[in-house]
C-alpha cells in the first residue's frame, strides 16, 4: 500500500530549501524525511571535499574534483556554488528541472550563502533554516564528528553568529535541538503541507 501523501491537486510543486549553520544536523533532517509520507525529490549536492568515512559517493553527495566543479559552473549546470571553508559545494541545475517537470517538490540542501543565492534567483523558493538550541550544542555535535580541527571548530563557530544575522531572509525557522530530531522533521512537514496548500500556489520558473 502507498503510504506517501498526495498533493493538492491545485497546487505547484515546491522547490523547498533546508539551510542553516554546519553541524546542525541538516543530512539527518533530510534522511528521516525520506522515510516519511510527504513525497519528494532530494537534491544531491556537488563537493570538492575530501569524502568522509562513512559517506557514499552518489548518495550523501557527488565528489568531484576542482577542475569538473568548475567546468560544471562554467557550463552553468550549477543552480548555485559557493566556496564554503576551503571547499567547492554546488547545486546541479539539472537536477531540480527534471523533478519540477515531473510535478514532484524538491528538497535542496546548502548552506546560508547558497540559500541567499537561490532565494534572489527563485524568489518562490520556500527557504527553512534550521537553527541549532545553543552554541554549545552545535559546538558539541562538531567535535562528534571529529573531522574539524580546532581551528576549524572555531572558525565555523564564528560563522554562526553572521549566519544567524540572515534569518529574516528565510520564510520559517525551525530548531532541531540534540535527540529531538522527530520534531524538527514534524515542524518541516508541516510547513510543506501547508504551503501545498497556498492560495494562490508558489511556482517556480527555472
Amino acid at each position: 500500500m502507498n503510504t506517501k501523501k498526495q498533493r493538492p491537486s491545485a497546487s505547484r510543486p515546491l522547490l523547498v530549501v533546508i539551510s542553516g549553520p554546519s553541524g546542525v544536523g541538516k543530512d539527518a533532517v533530510i534522511t528521516k524525511m525520506k522515510g516519511g509520507a510527504l513525497p519528494f525529490h532530494h537534491v544531491i549536492t556537488m563537493t570538492t571535499r575530501p569524502q568522509r568515512a562513512g559517506e557514499r559517493d552518489g548518495i550523501d553527495y557527488y565528489f568531484v574534483s576542482t577542475e569538473r566543479f568548475h567546468e560544471m559552473a562554467r557550463n552553468n549546470e550549477l543552480l548555485e556554488w559557493a566556496k564554503v571553508y576551503d571547499h567547492w559545494y554546488g547545486v546541479p541545475k539539472q537536477q531540480v528541472k527534471q523533478a519540477l517537470a515531473k510535478g514532484q517538490d524538491v528538497v535542496v540542501k546548502t548552506d546560508v550563502q547558497g540559500a541567499a543565492t537561490i532565494k534572489h534567483l527563485l524568489p518562490q523558493a520556500v527557504c527553512i533554516f534550521l537553527m541549532p538550541a545553543s552554541t554549545e550544542e552545535l559546538a558539541a555535535r562538531l567535535r562528534q564528528r571529529h573531522s574539524e580541527s580546532s581551528l576549524s571548530l572555531e572558525l565555523r563557530l564564528k560563522t554562526v553568529e553572521e549566519e544567524m544575522r540572515s534569518l529574516p531572509m528565510f520564510d520559517y525557522v525551525v530548531m532541531n535541538r540534540q535527540d529531538s530530531l522527530d520534531v524538527a522533521v514534524s515542524h518541516i512537514n508541516a510547513i510543506i503541507t501547508a504551503e501545498e496548500c497556498r492560495v494562490p500556489p508558489r511556482a517556480i520558473e527555472l
